[in-house]
């Protein structure tokens, strides 16, 4: 035992020693020595490296560069009395690199092979890894994390927005320091946008809103296991001490409407009939006189309300007609008409959405209760 225990301790950076063993873990669990399970089914979801089944489908890329790995470290940050966030640390490389910085790790895995493989490896390391290492066995979209102080991971691809609205929208119930993150290149990237940039989007805009982004590197896909398809970025995500006062489901309505034609003047965008329709059933108001006396009275959205509000307007093209000049007198008044929401401040958006408002023109639904940062969690960015 001492002498396999030595073994693994000398071991535990090499990356074809981790994938041997992890193949011998699944030979043992399948009971016949035949490598059981970790046999390839289908090439389409999976790739064999070694013989560790590992399911791309699932974002399973292992990363084994340990140069790689110490630079995400210093990156981080990571103090000696930190509790470390990791999400999806797979066999544990990374793991293991921040048990040697940080007072505690919190890693969340939802392939229990892999919980196994991270187990067996924090004990062969000795040195108390194992008693400061709390490993959650669950979706990480799923589960609700536990205070923590920074967060460092190799997030899966396929998860990559919801998950880090999450994160930055769950910042302002659960504070933490600072996300290190290694994400698909062509969405750091997206992240990293600013206005004007040909990739900005809403992702970068609604992140913006309550963190600031820092580019740190490019990682090569040839650093992983299996190699992925696209090369990575490693992020860096400050969540914002102080953040706008906006009604957050009414934001992300709206910078949805913004952005489905980023390149379009909003004027444009806001002369289409169905967004016209849509809105007037949003805002719930009688549009049908223009002279003051009867805009505001609410819709009543059973329909038992007056036969000449909102209701007898909504399908007519005098009530879109009134919308339109109304959105139209709100874009110019704040000098709106023709610009482009790519070219758009996160300060000019929310100027805009400010007097969109404050003419009773709505983007979410008033009535719905709010969903808060749990929408965000369960939303997409993008």
């Amino acid at each position: 035992m001492l002498h396999l225990r030595k073994a693994l301790s000398d071991n535990l950076f090499n990356p074809n020693y981790c994938r041997n063993l992890f193949c011998l873990y699944l030979r043992t669990k399948s009971g016949d020595g035949s490598g059981g399970f970790c046999w390839k089914t289908n090439r389409e979801e999976e790739e064999e490296e070694g013989q560790i089944r590992l399911f791309k489908s699932r974002g399973q890329h292992l990363l084994t560069n340990p140069r790689v790995l110490d630079a995400i470290i210093r990156a981080s940050g990571v103090k000696p009395d930190d509790t470390v966030l990791e999400i999806g640390p797979g066999t544990g490389n990374l793991t293991l690199k921040l048990l040697e910085a940080a007072k505690k790790v919190v890693a969340v895995e939802i392939d229990s092979r892999m919980v196994e493989v991270l187990r067996k490896r924090a004990a062969a390391a000795g040195r108390g890894f194992d008693d400061r290492l709390d490993i959650i066995i669950g979706d990480a979209l799923r589960t609700e994390f536990p205070k923590f102080n920074l967060v460092v991971a190799n997030i899966p691809y396929g998860i990559s927005s919801p998950l880090l609205a999450k994160l930055v929208y769950g910042a302002t119930e659960n504070p933490f320091r600072s996300a290190t993150l290694l994400l698909q290149k062509e969405f750091a990237r997206r992240l990293l946008a600013k206005p004007g940039d040909s990739e900005f989007n809403r992702l970068a805009v609604n992140v913006n809103l309550v963190a600031n982004v820092e580019f740190v590197m490019d990682v090569s896909k040839r650093d992983f296991v299996p190699c992925p398809r696209v090369d990575s970025s490693v992020v860096k995500i400050y969540p914002k001490s102080e953040i706008p006062n906006v009604d957050l489901d009414e934001w992300w309505a709206f910078t949805r409407t913004c952005f489905c034609k980023k390149n379009k003047t909003l004027g444009a965008t806001f002369k289409q009939k169905r967004k016209l329709m849509e809105l007037m059933k949003l805002s719930k108001f009688d549009l049908l006189s223009e002279d003051g006396n009867s805009e505001g009275r609410e819709y009543d959205s059973n329909g038992d309300g007056d036969e000449e509000g909102f209701g007898s307007c909504l399908g007519s093209d005098n009530g879109v007609g009134i919308l339109r000049r109304k959105i139209v007198s709100v874009l110019e008044s704040g000098e709106f008409l023709d610009k482009r929401p790519s070219k758009l401040s996160n300060d000019d958006l929310l100027c805009l959405l400010f007097l969109f408002n404050e003419a009773g023109i709505y983007f979410s639904d008033q009535e719905k209760p709010k969903g808060g940062v749990c929408a965000a969690a369960c939303g997409d960015l993008m």
